[in-house]
């Protein structure tokens, strides 16, 4: 197999998980119809961005995995014969949460999950409250359709979390997002923020050689006084930083056709991998002002 088609899935929350389930259910159908065959949700697609404020009782958000939700997607992935990626707000035990990704074949079978790693403490990006940090490590996972490895939105923008995730053996990274602007900074600074956004997993794709995949989520959610305006944008770059797919601000199924052999060129052309220097970077376990 050297082609794959795979779907992002750019959605708009609402504040009924009932509805963001048929929402993106509807969506998955019409991904399959598209003839995908690995599909990604982005990050907590079943809430609104909970993490604007910090209230206890959002805990009860929380499930389970395996849980009602993996059995649901499971039965899913079973009947259209595809992939999923979903990422959920998990329910360790008492008092222990983790936003994690969790991968499904076409099975219906969970191949395993990644618990996020970085956990952002910005405002109105209250995470550190909701959620542990991961403790599965960086990963990839050998499927049917290629090995896919997964990330989770402030991941983005740690070089060490690709390259970790590649180095596992990941040809494709996903990474389910929930990014946007704060209204008030728009204006001044909201180019720069999404350039930013985009350059970055740009120089991953072409650091590691693989396809990046972004699917954020789109539309302004409220909470309480709070408010965000989710940028879209998600996007596809092939190992050498092209841009494949790109979506814009709506709701939209980004279907692209990824072709693993590029990832074969990219790396004959540019072998950072050959030419890494391991035994010279332990600096990078230190803090900068002990490097």
């Amino acid at each position: 197999m050297s082609k794959v088609r795979l779907a992002l899935i750019q959605m708009k929350m609402s504040s009924e998980k009932r509805k963001n389930m048929a929402n993106a259910v509807s969506k998955i159908y019409k991904a399959k119809k598209k003839g995908a065959s690995i599909i990604c949700l982005p990050e907590l697609f079943l809430t609104n961005y909970f993490c604007q404020t910090e209230k206890h009782s959002n805990f009860n958000l929380a499930e389970k995995i395996p849980g009602s939700t993996t059995e649901t997607f499971s039965l899913l992935a079973k009947e259209l014969n595809v992939i999923l990626i979903l990422s959920l707000f998990e329910k360790r035990t008492s008092g222990i949460y983790h936003n994690t990704c969790v991968i499904i074949d076409e099975n219906g079978k969970i191949k395993g999950k990644y618990r996020k790693m970085h956990i952002p403490d910005d405002p109105q990006y209250y995470e550190k409250f909701y959620f542990t940090p991961g403790d599965l490590g960086f990963r990839s996972f050998k499927t049917s359709k290629g090995n896919l490895g997964t990330l989770i939105c402030w991941d983005q923008w740690f070089p060490e979390a690709a390259r970790l995730t590649a180095l596992k053996g990941a040809e494709i990274i996903f990474y389910p997002t929930a990014i946007g602007w704060h209204p008030k900074e728009k204006k001044k600074f909201g180019k720069i923020q999404l350039d930013s956004w985009l350059s970055v997993q740009k120089a991953h794709a072409i650091a590691n050689g693989v396809y990046v995949a972004a699917v954020n989520r789109t539309g302004i959610e409220k909470q309480g006084s709070k408010k965000l305006q989710f940028w879209g944008n998600s996007v596809i770059f092939d190992p050498s930083g092209n841009v494949v797919k790109q979506a814009k601000l709506s709701e939209e199924i980004l279907i692209c056709d990824v072709d693993y052999r590029k990832i074969e060129s990219a790396r004959r052309h540019w072998p950072f991998f050959r030419d890494r220097r391991i035994e010279h970077y332990k600096g990078i376990l230190k803090n900068p002002r002990d490097a």
